[in-house]
C-alpha cells in the first residue's frame, strides 16, 4: 500500500500528529500473541484470519459457555490456553492484543478493559452499547495509547476506498445526501420460554456488568434483538452501509438533528428493535463545507427487493452526479443528466483480510488504523441516535460537542445505562 493510499485511509492530519501507540510486538519480526474474547462463530473466524499469518498467534480463547470454548480450543489448539474469564488473558503481558467478538453489551467494557491493561484490540461492530459508553472506549483508547480497530471492515476494501477518494475529487460535484439502505429477509424473533441457564454456561460472566435478566431459551442465540444487550439490525449490518455513507459525505462529527420513523411493521413478536427503519440524519453547515448535509438509512427485513439489485449499498447524491457503491463489490457513476460514467475500479467485496493486515500493520508502524475508535464511535452512535429517535417517537436536536441532547431530559437519559452496583467491568463514568 502506497504512503498516500494509507494518508487517504488514515484519519485527520491533526490525530494522526498527536497519536503515539503501545507498539510492544515493535520487532518487524516478532509475532504478536492475540487473546480471542467471544469464541462464537464470528469471533473464530475473526481469528482464523490472525492464526494463518506468520507474524501472529491466538495465544487464548476465552468464552463463558463451555461447547464454544471447547470448539475455539480445538480449532487453536497448537497455540491457544482456554480460559472462561478473559480476565486471564488481560493479566497476562505477553499479549498483544485481543480481539472482541463477544455479545454487544460486552464490546465497550471489555475494549477498555483491554486498553488499560495495555492491550490493543480489534473490536467486533458495533463497539458500543450506548453513546456515553462510545465515547469512554474512545478516551480508553487515547488514554492509554492503545490501536483500537473497529469491525467495519469497508474502512480497508480498496473499491470502497476509491469511491470515497472519486467524491473528494469532485467527480459528482458537491456530496449533498448520502442513502444507505440495508434490506434483506430475516427470520422473526419466536416467543422465549423461562429456563435455568443451562450447566454449560456461566450465566454471570456472560451477563456482564448488566443488571440481572432471566434466561429463556432464545436469549442466548437471539440476544441482538433485546435492549439490554444489542442495537437491533441497524447495528449489526446496517453499520458497515451506515460506515461508507458517512465517510463518503465527508463529515467528521455527531449530526445535530435525527428525525426517524419505523417499528415492528411486518412481524408481530417480541422483538424489540425496528424491522423496518426510516432515519435522517442532518449535519450542520461547518468550516469545511458551507451547507447542510443528509445521511439517510433505510432499512427493511421482511423483503429481497432492492436497489441495484443490491441488498446492502449507498447512494451518494452530488451537484453534478449520483454515484452507486456497495460493499459487496459494486461501482457505478452517473454524471448530469444520468450519463453514465465508465470507471476503471477492480470491485472487491468487504475485505476482512485487509482489515487485519491494516490493524496488525498499525500497532508496527505506531499509527492509527483505518476504523480508529474515534470514526468507531461517530458511526455506531448513528445507530443509537437512529433506534432511539424511533423508541421515542419523535426527533432529536442533539449537540455534537458535548455528546448530549438539546433542552431533552428524557432522551439523555438513554445516553448511557445502568450496571450492577460495583461490578469489575461496569465502565466508569456513565451518566
Amino acid at each position: 500500500m502506497s504512503n498516500n493510499r494509507r494518508t487517504f485511509l488514515g484519519t485527520t492530519a491533526a490525530a494522526a500528529m498527536t497519536w503515539k501507540s503501545r507498539a510492544q510486538a515493535s520487532g518487524a519480526n516478532e509475532r504478536m500473541r492475540i487473546g480471542l474474547i467471544g469464541c462464537g462463530g464470528r469471533g473464530r473466524f475473526d481469528a482464523s484470519l490472525f492464526s494463518v499469518r506468520d507474524d501472529a498467534e491466538i495465544a487464548y480463547v476465552a468464552d463463558p459457555h463451555q461447547h464454544r470454548l471447547a470448539e475455539a480450543a480445538k480449532q487453536f489448539a497448537a497455540t491457544a490456553v482456554a480460559t472462561g474469564d478473559f480476565r486471564r488473558i488481560l493479566d497476562d503481558q505477553s499479549v498483544d492484543a485481543v480481539i472482541v467478538a463477544t455479545p454487544v453489551h460486552w464490546h465497550a467494557p471489555a475494549t477498555i478493559l483491554a486498553c488499560e491493561a495495555g492491550k490493543h484490540v480489534y473490536v467486533e461492530k458495533p463497539c458500543s452499547h450506548n453513546i456515553r459508553e462510545g465515547r469512554l472506549l474512545v478516551e480508553a483508547a487515547r488514554r492509554n495509547h492503545c490501536v483500537v480497530q473497529h469491525g467495519t471492515q469497508v474502512r480497508s476494501t480498496s473499491t470502497i476506498a476509491e469511491g470515497v477518494r472519486l467524491l473528494r475529487a469532485g467527480l459528482i460535484g458537491e456530496v449533498l445526501v448520502s442513502k444507505a439502505w440495508n434490506i434483506q429477509r430475516r427470520a422473526g424473533r419466536g416467543p422465549a420460554l423461562l429456563l435455568e441457564p443451562p450447566p454449560e454456561l456461566d450465566y454471570d460472566m456472560w451477563l456482564g456488568p448488566v443488571p440481572p435478566v432471566p434466561y429463556h431459551d432464545t436469549l442466548f442465540s437471539r440476544w441482538n434483538w433485546l435492549q439490554h444487550f444489542g442495537t437491533g439490525e441497524i447495528g449489526n449490518d446496517g453499520i458497515h452501509d451506515i460506515d461508507y455513507a458517512r465517510w463518503g459525505l465527508g463529515v467528521e462529527s455527531h449530526p445535530t438533528f435525527v428525525a426517524a420513523a419505523g417499528g415492528r411493521y411486518f412481524y408481530d413478536d417480541e422483538a424489540e428493535f425496528p424491522d423496518t427503519q426510516q432515519v435522517n440524519f442532518e449535519y450542520p453547515a461547518t468550516k469545511l463545507f458551507d451547507k447542510k448535509r443528509l445521511l439517510i438509512y433505510e432499512e427493511r427485513l421482511w423483503s429481497t427487493n432492492y436497489p441495484h439489485q443490491c441488498d446492502s449499498g449507498v447512494e451518494f447524491y452530488g451537484t453534478q452526479g449520483q454515484m452507486f457503491l456497495s460493499r459487496r463489490g459494486k461501482l457505478q457513476v452517473r454524471l448530469d443528466r444520468n450519463k453514465q460514467h465508465a470507471l476503471d475500479v477492480p470491485l472487491v467485496p468487504q475485505d476482512t483480510v485487509a482489515h487485519v493486515d491494516d490493524f496488525l500493520s498499525a500497532i508496527r508502524e505506531d499509527r492509527l488504523p483505518n476504523a480508529d475508535a474515534e470514526i468507531a464511535h461517530l458511526t455506531t452512535s448513528l445507530c443509537h441516535l437512529g433506534n432511539l429517535s424511533i423508541r421515542l417517537g419523535r426527533a432529536l436536536n442533539f449537540n455534537p460537542q458535548q455528546e448530549r441532547f438539546i433542552d431533552d431530559a428524557e432522551a439523555d437519559t438513554f445516553l448511557g445505562r445502568t450496571y450492577q452496583d460495583n461490578h469489575w467491568a461496569a465502565p466508569r463514568g456513565i451518566g
